[in-house]
């Protein structure tokens, strides 16, 4: 999440978490990537993450990108291959009288056509996907044009996607407006708010601001939209800090206590369930965290609660780094009710430059979790946030920022095919070259239809700040919500 201003020390080896600067009341705050401090969202120990030696080789399909100019773009997809070109049968002769036999196919293939086209209640057109637009620059700031609106393909089953909106604190003031005025493309609201106190009790972090927190929850409350909450490990600076949850998951007593903390606090607030965001764990926690969750999700489930658990994302049990293995993606997938993957920052803060969530390393996270979580619980963060890097530094902006950036540069906008994100450099008034990636409404297209396609549970937008307004018509597009609530009801389907 966001932490204060704070001296940072240098990165440890294999670490993928960033640490996350405290937003100023008067603009979002700036992201500093830390020893093994991470951040939720755009401050959690964000997935993509990997310490030196572990980044794997990124390949690019060649003509997908901006020509030598793509950062790495993540795993690349398989290939596609062109059917090709009938090779030395055209215009073949049928030999002899062997053409006699070519007027009965004839004749039967234009009866069939007839039919097709004339008999009651005739299928029309399957809908398709829409078309994404060229690879080629677009003006700085603007919207991708949208291409003609299409239904969207029934779900399995048709379940109705689960969409949140996360809300962290900095940020819940601003982007409560925009949640609501496209609140029927949301079914579930979680605004970051609830920390991990150094003697093991749960707190509303310090930095929150109890009057704008109080009048966006009624707002969001009057529009009837349920209430998660998310509840993570962080400090009073905003670093996620182990020690508070490392002796709660190991001693019995409390773990017992805490469990009976969360679940008082969902009941006394009238919350939907809670959103569990514990992190920088060990190796060595994942039977005792595991055991927590359980207890956890059985706690909140007599009591009509939801359990939403959110996990690193990562291609295989391994992952990227030993603290991955603390989470057991098939055992909490058996308990909790979503599982909400951190599917950005594949790049971040002190990382070279390149995309936040590269869609061929989704795609792997996505094949990996269907494996072992219920596809209908598998909850994918999309993030609207990107990185300005300069320096060897990259600091958080919204779409707005990294908008107004490019036009003030008389820069354009360049889109990666291949990561699916846009991106642009520029040099500043100082004279330093700047590379930066972001999130806009074709990108988050992208991953909206990489989780409708994938038949995952649905999607949560981190709102770091406000999106750009485009994703919510693509979000529409891909994965209309309806009104399906959260609570016990819900379980079944989310």
């Amino acid at each position: 999440m966001i932490r204060r201003p704070a001296s940072v020390s240098p990165p440890r080896p294999h670490d993928r978490r960033a640490t996350v600067v405290r937003a100023h009341s008067a603009k979002l705050s700036r992201l500093l990537a830390g020893p093994g401090r991470l951040t939720r969202r755009l401050g959690r120990r964000l997935p993509g993450r990997r310490g030196r030696g572990e980044r794997p080789r990124l390949t690019l399909v060649p003509g997908t990108g901006p020509a030598g100019e793509d950062p790495a773009a993540g795993p690349s997809a398989e290939p596609v291959l062109l059917p090709r070109r009938p090779g030395g049968q055209h215009g073949r002769r049928v030999p002899g009288r062997g053409w006699l036999a070519v007027i009965p196919a004839g004749i039967v293939a234009v009866i069939l056509t007839v039919h097709a086209f004339s008999g009651p209640g005739r299928a029309g057109p399957a809908a398709r996907p829409a078309a994404g637009a060229s690879n080629g620059a677009r003006p700085a700031g603007t919207a991708a044009a949208s291409p003609p609106a299409a239904a969207a393909p029934a779900r399995p089953g048709g379940r109705i996607p689960v969409v949140v909106a996360s809300l962290p604190y900095w940020s819940i003031g601003q982007v409560t407006g925009s949640v609501l005025a496209n609140r029927s493309d949301v079914n579930e609201a979680s605004p970051w708010i609830y920390r991990v106190s150094a003697g093991g009790q749960v707190r509303l972090d310090p930095g929150i601001s109890q009057a704008a927190l109080s009048a966006s929850l009624g707002q969001l409350r009057a529009r009837g939209l349920p209430l998660v909450p998310t509840l993570a490990n962080v400090d009073a600076q905003g670093g996620f800090s182990y020690p508070a949850v490392g002796r709660i998951l190991h001693d019995q007593a409390l773990t017992a206590r805490h469990v009976a903390d969360i679940v008082a606090l969902v009941n006394a607030q009238h919350y939907a369930g809670i959103d569990i965001d514990y992190e920088d764990l060990h190796a060595a926690d994942r039977q005792a965290f595991t055991g927590f969750i359980t207890a956890l999700a059985t706690a909140l489930h007599a009591s009509g609660k939801i359990l939403s658990v959110a996990l690193f994302a990562k291609a295989s049990d391994a992952g990227y780094a030993p603290r991955n293995l603390a989470q057991d993606y098939a055992a909490i997938g058996r308990v909790a009710d979503q599982v909400r993957l951190m599917g950005y920052d594949y790049h971040w803060a002190t990382s070279p430059p390149g995309p936040v969530a590269p869609v061929g390393w989704l795609t792997a996270v996505l094949t990996y979790a269907r494996t072992q979580i219920p596809a209908r619980k598998i909850i994918l963060g999309v993030p609207a946030y990107g990185y300005d890097w300069t320096g060897g530094q990259g600091t958080g902006i919204t779409w707005q920022q990294a908008a107004a950036r490019a036009r003030r540069a008389g820069v354009r906008v360049r889109y990666s095919a291949a990561s699916q994100a846009p991106w642009f450099r520029y040099t500043d008034a100082a004279g330093r070259p700047h590379t930066v990636w972001f999130e806009d409404a074709r990108s988050s297209r992208a991953k909206f239809e990489l989780a409708r396609t994938a038949g995952i549970g649905g999607v949560y937008l981190w709102l770091y700040g406000n999106a750009d307004p485009g994703t919510w018509p693509a979000l529409r597009q891909a994965l209309p919500a309806g009104s399906q609530p959260s609570g016990p009801s819900a379980r079944s389907t989310s």
